[in-house]
């Protein structure tokens, strides 16, 4: 036996894969996922960040880190061609001030994105502000996605206010987790800011106003929302809502499952990212439920302090509803129109609200979740389309 052959093929295997679980080790440690930091470490950190950008010049330095970051860490530092969207636009559901359409376009050859479209019905000449909805992770099928009842009010409700009104979904959830899309994906994350960027795209080619362009959504839509408006400055308003954290990164793939928080000499959090909103209007929106109970104290503080060194500190507020739970119900929603009504100009807020502060949603209707797919027996899914995340081509 030839002790010395098989001694180095021996000492090949165990080099091998030691140098696997290095690679793979550093991989891992790059990734801030979940509840990362305690509460009090979160906090520690922004104190010692704050001490680093003490001028709007230091602060802008910083923020190009943090956003080449994001999108090296998701695989976007070099975007990928945006060819045709190939817009699918279903017909017209009239209902009380406001009408839905089913849409669908391609964010990438074969990738489908799919959603509704809801514009007011008493329309004046001229183009209409335009407002992105992301949604968060709510899988029950009476609790799901776009298509729960308070989402669908805030899509018409925003309508009736007189803005264009995008809902879509995230990857993996809608119709297309029928034809095989997963949401838990290693790539969730880059294909989802990508389908952000080009939902927005989408939204400018119907003749949404490229000046008036906002976006809200919660919980992890609330991460979708503040990932786009840190990378894409076409966004003028953002109100994400029960989610923007010191300590909490995101508990799904979809948001923290790529390094875009930490390199081997680099860390950020999701305050400093969504502070590259800054000097852009934005509302933080914290309840008393989850990661955001230390809003007032904590976040919102640092961020406003960013906003502040850009000289426009009142373009940042937050409203703190203690005792709410997690997720965009009616006093969440009662917040976020009169901020976007403020800063998205041409918006009616008493299509909403009452002189008194109530919501005026009535007369809306929901509809079932079918009724909102863009694909059906008489629009089929076009046999060009992609059916799983591993088909995409970048």
């Amino acid at each position: 036996m030839d002790f010395k052959k098989y001694f180095k093929i021996f000492l090949f295997i165990v080099i091998a894969v030691a140098q696997t679980e290095f690679v793979f080790g550093q991989e891992e440690s790059m990734l801030c996922q979940g509840y990362h930091w305690t509460e009090e470490e979160g906090k520690a950190f922004l104190e010692q960040r704050r001490n680093t950008y003490t001028t709007a010049e230091a602060w802008r330095d910083h923020a190009t880190k943090i956003r080449k970051q994001i999108l090296k860490g998701a695989g976007l530092e070099n975007y990928p061609e945006k060819g045709s969207l190939n817009p699918i636009i279903g017909k017209k559901r009239i209902f009380d001030g406001y009408q839905v359409q089913n849409v669908a376009f391609e964010s990438l050859p074969g990738v489908y994105v799919t959603g509704s479209l809801y514009t007011p019905t008493n329309v004046k000449k001229g183009m209409l502000p335009g407002i992105l909805n992301t949604h968060g992770h709510f899988d029950k099928p009476e609790n799901y996605g776009r298509y729960r009842p308070d989402a669908q009010k805030r899509h018409a409700a925003l309508a009736r206010m007189g803005a264009m009104v995008l809902a879509y979904d995230m990857v993996g959830y809608g119709q297309l987790a029928e034809y095989g899309w997963k949401h838990k994906h290693p790539e969730t994350l880059k294909l989802q800011l990508w389908n952000s960027i080009r939902a927005l795209d989408f939204l400018l080619s119907l003749g949404a106003d490229p000046a008036r362009i906002g976006i809200t959504g919660e919980s992890g839509g609330a991460t979708q929302a503040f990932l786009l408006t840190a990378v894409d400055d076409r966004i003028s308003v953002s109100v994400p809502v029960v989610q923007v954290s010191a300590h909490f990164f995101g508990g799904c793939i979809g948001e923290s499952g790529m390094p875009i928080h930490k390199n081997e000499d680099f860390q950020t959090n999701n305050v400093e990212i969504a502070a590259l909103a800054a000097p852009r209007p934005m509302l933080l929106i914290s309840d008393g439920d989850d990661w955001t109970k230390n809003t007032p104290e904590v976040e919102y503080p640092h961020i406003k302090y960013i906003y502040g060194l850009l000289g426009k500190p009142y373009n940042v507020e937050n409203v703190h509803l203690p005792n709410d739970i997690h997720g965009y119900q009616d006093n969440k929603r009662a917040a976020a129109y009169p901020f976007l009504a403020e800063h998205l100009e041409g918006l009616d807020l008493s299509k909403a609200m009452n002189a008194d502060g109530t919501l005026k949603e009535s007369g809306i209707i929901i509809e079932d979740q079918e009724s909102l797919y863009p694909f059906n027996e008489k629009h089929p899914f076009p046999i060009s389309g992609i059916r799983n995340n591993d088909d995409v081509v970048w």
